[in-house]
């Protein structure tokens, strides 16, 4: 049970300040919203705390959704001549009870347990416009991804109540190109890496979108999305791939 709670984390962390554009991207200003979702699978490994097993996980899209009590996702991005700033919150509650299979200690087996997990995570990252061409831009970026994850287990027969947490903050470099393909259709390719031993270990993270103009404020997107982490901090271990369809609208104004 402390296994299904705990690898709802991941797949539920957002990036993905890319919103949909094509070339009035090179207009001098602008501002833009992107609510999305994510469809992801994911497969690793985790040790939630010093002592505990080695837990190997991989999960699809269906059966992530099954703990899932609320999720957002929204990013933003914003230009002014060649400078640019991407910014993301996610946030995701998720819980289960059930029984404990096979018992555990002293528990007799299908001892009622119950399990929840909280979690937020900020992007912040600014930069600059390295290419500005009719068809082509791209924007080179530096900034930091803030995880918080909040996490709870409770027996009530065992009167066992734990509640770990999870906070470290990840310096990320990024480059995000926006390529037109015709008047209301473009891609924008996204990657990023960090970490360096300062908050994960290592992280990274790749997205391709094709997006629509639907109109000249709303654009439509839908594409796929890899992010990768691996982090390393006293008994805690986390190495996990979230892979999947990624879709979103984006407002602009």
């Amino acid at each position: 049970m402390r296994l299904a709670a705990l690898r709802t984390i991941f797949p539920l962390l957002g990036l993905a300040s890319a919103g949909a554009a094509d070339a009035q991207d090179r207009a001098e200003r602008v501002w833009q919203i992107t609510p999305y979702a994510w469809a992801t699978s994911i497969d690793g490994s985790l040790t939630p705390f010093t002592g505990a097993p080695r837990l190997a996980f991989s999960s699809s899209f269906s059966e992530i959704v099954e703990d899932l009590d609320v999720a957002l996702f929204v990013s933003g991005y914003a230009r002014f001549g060649r400078f640019v700033a991407v910014g993301d919150l996610s946030y995701s509650r998720s819980s289960r009870s059930g029984g404990i299979p096979g018992g555990a200690g002293p528990l007799p087996a299908g001892t009622l347990a119950r399990g929840s997990l909280e979690q937020a995570s900020v992007t912040l990252a600014a930069g600059y416009r390295v290419v500005d061409l009719d068809s082509v831009t791209v924007d080179a970026l530096a900034g930091g991804r803030h995880w918080l994850v909040r996490s709870a287990v409770e027996v009530p027969l065992a009167g066992l109540s734990i509640s770990p947490s999870l906070s470290f903050t990840d310096p990320i470099l990024g480059l995000r190109a926006n390529i037109a393909l015709a008047p209301r259709w473009s891609v924008i390719l996204y990657g990023d890496f960090g970490g360096f031993g300062i908050g994960s270990d290592r992280t990274w993270q790749a997205l391709a979108t094709l997006n629509f103009r639907l109109r000249d404020d709303v654009y439509l997107s839908a594409g796929y999305r890899t992010l990768s982490i691996d982090y390393a901090e006293g008994g805690t271990r986390v190495d996990a791939t979230m892979s999947g369809p990624i879709f979103g609208a984006t407002w602009r104004f």
